[in-house]
Parts: structure tokens; C-alpha cells; sequence
């Protein structure tokens, strides 16, 4: 059935792809979609149609479905002054940050949520209309601290690793710790990129993120490990001697980041670690030197990072940091 075309030029779908259908028939749970009036509902449906075709993943195409919804309403409800914020460039500017505002002031969204809205809606512009990105700057976001584990939970940490009686568990979760690899690069590892001594070692990582190459002097705990899984333990395994790498899997196979994903959770469960991920000893390895009094560009080298902007956050306060400031402010008591 053919479409009418409305009055700011934008065509209406004459048909939605099935999952689209899906996703105005069925809302997610405990949402309601936010009602459109007239065109701009047709306006929405067309949006959402281009987007079953973009190279973006199905949460994403949702929320910026979600997003643009919320945008066309206010549209719809908001006297934007001169001109249609749909058609006109300067109407579509002015719009966008008096939306911003709104957001912000209005509904009390975070930094973060906003500049969100503001991507879905850049991207309705960009892909359904000829107007392109709106002039409208996203909001500072605060600086976050990193993720690391604190005081406690280290000590639970390396003793789940202590007790650990899979060797190359145990030399997977004091690599994590002791050299802050990222998880993929812990798993490309090759036997020959940890050259052990019995008075050192190091850990080479030749193509880390960035195709950046460093080396990471080995921890006396971590050497110690490594050592006895490469030289004892690692040789009983199947295709020990025909595979390179350090971490093999029960099949002979180069350890997937999966795999060594999995390994670490496990040592977080019995650590009794929650909210864990395979990056929060990276983040650890990071704090920790900073906090130690390390330089900040040895850190930066250590870490692998490009930016020392990147290195820095591990010098920002921690919310701890915060409530003990805090709470060290003089009383009359």
C-alpha cells in the first residue's frame, strides 16, 4: 500500500523488515513507548526501518530507536521557535541543544545519558534526512577512576591464586595481577616471549594494542610460577611441543580469550570478587604502580598505553578516597 508523504518532506515506510515489526509490536518489558502524533510517528517507523540495515548491533539499534522516539515527542509537545527542526539546518541546531538542556535540566539525565540521545539523534539525522551531524556539542563527561580491586580484595585474590591447583590457572590469574596484560595479550603469548632466569625473567609482548611492543620485568612470585608451568607442568600437555604458545587448552590448542576469560572469573568467584571482569587486574597492575610513587610515563610504558592521559586516571581519588576526606574534617566534639 503506497505511503502519503508528509508535510516536512520525509517518506513514510510502505513496510517494516520483520524484527522492527516485532520490536513496535512487542515493547521491552516494563517500558511504554513514549506516543507520537500524525507524521511523526511515520517519521519514527522509517528511521527504525533504516536501522535493521546498519551495521550496528541489535541493543544498539533499540536504544537509538528508543532515543529518537523520545526526541520526536518533545519535538511534537516543544514550541521550537522559527522554522522545522526536521528540515531546516538552523531549527535542527537549536532544537538539538534546547533537547539537550531538557535532558539535562528537565528530566535530570546523567552526562553519560545524554550524550547517548545526542548520538542516536545525530545518527536520524545522518542516515534518514539530508541535513547531516547537528551542531550541538556533546557534555564534558566527569573523570571516572578505574576499576581496580582494593586492599582487601588483592589479598583474596592472590590467595585464590595460591591455592589454585591448576598450574596454568595460577600462572594465568599472577600474570593478570603482576604485569596488567590485557587478555588478549596474555593469551598470544608464545613460550619464547617469557625468557626466565633464576634471578629474573621478563614478559614480551610484541604486538599489543596499537601493534606496540613492550617488556615487562617479571614479579619474583610471578617468575616462579611461570616457571614451573613452562618447564614442568606444561610439558605433560598434549601438543606441548609442537605448539608455541604459553597457555595451551586441554586439546593441545592456543588458550582462546574465552577460555582465559572463564579461568579468571573462577579465580574472582572463589576470591569473592563481585562485579569482576578480566580488565580489573589490569586496572590493579595500573593503580598500584601509580600509587607506589612510580613515574607516570614508566607506568604509561609498562601499561602499554599510547596516552598519558589513559595512565592518569589511575591517579584520580577513589570514592573511598572521597569519604575519608571527608570524614577527616575537623568536628567540635
Amino acid at each position: 500500500m503506497a505511503s502519503d508523504i508528509p508535510h516536512n518532506g520525509l517518506p513514510q515506510p510502505t513496510g517494516l523488515p520483520s524484527d522492527i515489526t516485532l520490536f513496535l509490536a512487542k515493547p521491552r518489558h516494563g517500558r511504554t513507548p513514549v506516543p507520537l502524533p500524525g507524521h511523526f510517528a511515520a517519521i519514527w517507523e522509517s528511521y527504525a526501518a533504516a536501522l535493521d540495515t546498519a551495521p550496528l548491533d541489535a541493543d544498539t539499534r533499540r536504544a537509538y530507536a528508543s532515543r529518537l522516539r523520545g526526541y520526536l515527542s518533545w519535538i511534537a509537545a516543544t514550541d521550537t521557535g522559527s522554522g522545522d527542526p526536521l528540515t531546516g539546518a538552523g531549527a535542527r541546531d537549536g532544537a538539538v541543544r534546547d533537547y539537550r538542556t531538557h535532558l539535562q535540566t528537565v528530566l535530570k539525565r546523567k552526562p553519560t545519558t545524554i550524550n547517548a540521545h545526542l548520538a542516536a539523534i545525530a545518527d536520524f539525522y545522518t542516515r534518514s534526512t539530508s541535513l547531516g551531524v547537528p551542531l550541538a556539542a556533546r557534555l564534558d563527561l566527569p573523570r571516572t577512576v578505574s576499576r581496580a580491586l582494593d586492599a582487601r580484595e588483592q589479598t583474596r585474590w592472590l590467595r585464590a591464586c595460591e591455592r589454585c591447583l591448576n598450574p596454568r590457572d595460577r600462572a594465568l590469574g599472577y600474570l593478570a595481577f603482576y604485569a596488567g596484560l590485557r587478555i588478549s595479550e596474555m593469551v598470544a603469548l608464545d613460550c619464547q616471549d617469557v625468557p626466565l632466569s633464576a634471578r629474573k625473567g621478563q614478559i614480551i609482548i610484541r604486538s599489543g594494542k596499537g601493534r606496540r611492543y613492550r617488556e615487562i620485568p617479571a614479579h619474583p612470585i610471578l617468575r616462579e610460577n611461570l616457571h614451573l608451568w613452562i618447564h614442568i607442568e606444561r610439558t605433560a600437555w598434549t601438543n606441548a611441543e609442537t605448539n608455541p604458545a604459553l597457555f595451551l587448552n586441554r586439546r593441545g590448542e592456543r588458550l582462546s580469550v574465552k577460555g582465559a576469560d572463564d579461568i579468571l572469573n573462577t579465580l574472582a568467584t572463589d576470591a569473592g570478587i563481585e562485579e569482576f571482569t578480566s580488565h580489573r587486574p589490569r586496572h590493579t597492575f595500573g593503580t598500584n604502580l601509580v600509587r607506589a610513587g612510580n613515574d607516570i610515563v614508566l607506568a604509561a610504558e609498562l601499561m602499554g598505553h599510547a596516552r598519558l592521559e589513559t595512565t592518569r586516571r589511575y591517579t584520580l581519588p577513589t570514592a573511598a578516597d572521597s569519604q575519608s576526606a571527608i570524614n577527616a574534617l575537623p568536628t567540635d566534639n
